[in-house]
């Protein structure tokens, strides 16, 4: 399990700093939509290929978040059921859901999708658009995000069953709603006090 474990490590730090990283592609859209949207009512002009820029931008931010999302124990899920049961029980419930749902749905998108890019990047594909960019990059970001979510997800289970084993304490322990809210209230009391 130690072993598991130090690849478990190896693929949190990963996607922990393609997730920090990543949030530069946010920054980047941003300015060239700026950009653009201000050539366009200056110049009355405009290029497609920086509008299909922001997007596969904005694509990439998205789908190399998922596995820092699911890292950092942010995705979403129903809570006010989730919380009534022992943290025990709540183990068992992450552990189904990453190894029946999760799991499946990534290893066929990458099924799928190693095709799909495959295709798209040997006939050169480009945009329908006038001016528009070559496409295959945009569909390879989505390879790339489900393969970075399928090695975050292969982290969480071996996470999973080493905090079951008792062998590591809980990365993420549970915290309610209202606990969270409970605790920033106290954190904010006690900065007004100061």
């Amino acid at each position: 399990m130690g072993s598991l474990l130090g690849l478990s490590r190896f693929i949190d730090r990963m996607n922990e700093l393609i997730g920090r990283g990543i949030s530069w592609l946010i920054l980047i859209a941003i300015i060239i939509s700026a950009g653009n949207a201000t050539v366009r009512k200056i110049l009355s002009t405009s290029s497609n290929a920086w509008l299909e820029l922001q997007w596969y931008l904005f694509g990439a931010a998205f789908l190399f978040a998922a596995a820092y999302t699911l890292k950092q124990n942010e995705h979403i899920r129903i809570d006010i059921v989730y919380g009534l049961f022992s943290r025990r029980v709540q183990h068992w419930i992450d552990l189904f859901g990453h190894l029946f749902f999760l799991m499946p749905f990534v290893v066929l998108m990458l099924y799928y999708l190693g095709p799909y890019v495959q295709r798209s990047w040997i006939s050169g594909e480009v945009s329908n658009n006038s001016g528009g960019l070559v496409i295959w990059p945009a569909k390879a970001l989505l390879l790339v995000g489900f393969f970075l979510l399928a090695l975050q997800g292969i982290s969480e289970i071996i996470k999973k069953v080493a905090v079951m084993r008792g062998l590591i304490p809980d990365p993420s322990p549970f915290i309610s709603a209202h606990e969270a809210a409970e605790r920033e209230g106290e954190m904010l009391a006690g900065e007004v006090k100061k």
